[in-house]
């Protein structure tokens, strides 16, 4: 078989092929530097009990754990573990690294995707208000507001959203992603997600809406929007008929690179809000020096930007067909 006659499925192997190369070079890179990183991970595993332990214990117990040899050996020990499905032991948890992650996997997803979508939802609105309006004391306001809002830190203002809101108002909980026994409560989450999404939608929103503005604003001084115009159709239809859909390939692409803003933003939410998630357990797993909890974090959310970049190239595809004959991959671009 010529790939050169399917081009599509050459593409695609390709992007598997640099997929896997990034994934083992990103795994290389993490497991080195976790290795080199102060502090004993036996520790995390025994706690005080590795002050009674003699050398010969600690050795054996290094062995147990696969923390004797050299970082090389380690690592393709790892990995060959790894390949086969095993990502080891959480040295903090004692229990295997993917039973410690699946149960909060469900909480990340629920409250970074919610935020990933209202954030691009009003970001577009918001951009749309300010294109309509250009250079109006109302664009003026939200330009001045976004701004601010962008050099505002998240943590602290969770901090100020927990002091006021679940301090002083009692209206929201300042931690968890539902009571005790209300998981499958759609209204107990959304009301537990309240001040996280807050903080995320509003160190996010003003970021992306200025860029899709500025875009919305270049594309309303081009020929097709005057002629619109004497068309007799109104700015607003205009704007989400015409501009917005010529300037979607931007939108997805701006979609795509957002994925580890949105990511990290996730993190820090977790972090302030005592959200029981992957962002939250990483900082657990690189604070106690759990190897293979943290190998297997790192590995999920590097997969998941990967991939998302692949999705939006290909998305990107069908919304501009110009792009096919460009070829290549997407790191090609």
């Amino acid at each position: 078989m010529n790939l050169s006659d399917y081009p599509y499925l050459k593409k695609f192997g390709k992007n598997v092929v640099i997929f896997i190369i990034t994934m083992f070079v990103l795994s290389i890179i993490v497991f080195v530097m976790a290795r080199l990183a102060p502090g004993d991970p036996l520790q995390a595993f025994y706690g005080d009990a590795l002050d009674t332990m003699s050398i010969e214990e600690m050795d054996a117990a290094r062995i147990r754990l696969g923390l004797d040899g050299p970082i090389y050996y380690q690592y393709v020990k790892w990995l060959l573990l790894a390949l086969g499905g095993d990502f080891g032991l959480s040295l903090q948890y004692k229990m295997p690294a993917m039973d410690v992650i699946a149960p909060l996997i469900g909480n990340t997803i629920i409250l970074g995707l919610t935020a990933y979508i209202l954030v691009f939802a009003l970001a577009i609105v918001l951009a749309v208000i300010c294109a309509k309006h250009e250079d109006t004391l109302l664009d003026k306001v939200i330009c001045k507001i976004g701004t601010m809002s962008y050099f505002i830190p998240a943590f602290w203002l969770g901090l100020v959203l927990i002091l006021i809101f679940s301090v002083n108002l009692n209206w929201f909980q300042s931690s968890g992603a539902y009571d005790y026994g209300q998981a499958g409560n759609i209204a107990n989450r959304i009301w537990h997600m309240i001040l996280p999404l807050t903080v995320m939608i509003f160190s996010h929103i003003w970021y992306y809406a200025y860029m899709i503005r500025n875009k919305l604003l270049d594309e309303n001084r081009k020929d097709y929007v005057l002629l619109a115009k004497i068309k007799g159709l109104t700015k607003s239809e205009i704007l989400w008929k015409h501009s917005l859909r010529n300037i979607a390939p931007t939108i997805v692409n701006l979609m795509a690179i957002s994925i580890p803003h949105v990511l990290g933003g996730t993190v820090i939410a977790e972090a302030v809000f005592n959200y029981p998630g992957i962002g939250n357990m990483a900082i657990s797993a690189a604070k106690y020096h759990d190897y293979n909890l943290l190998m297997l974090l790192v590995l999920i959310t590097g997969s998941l930007v990967i991939i998302t970049s692949m999705c939006a190239y290909m998305i990107n595809e069908v919304i501009d067909p110009r792009m096919k004959d460009a070829g290549g991959t997407i790191w090609e671009k």
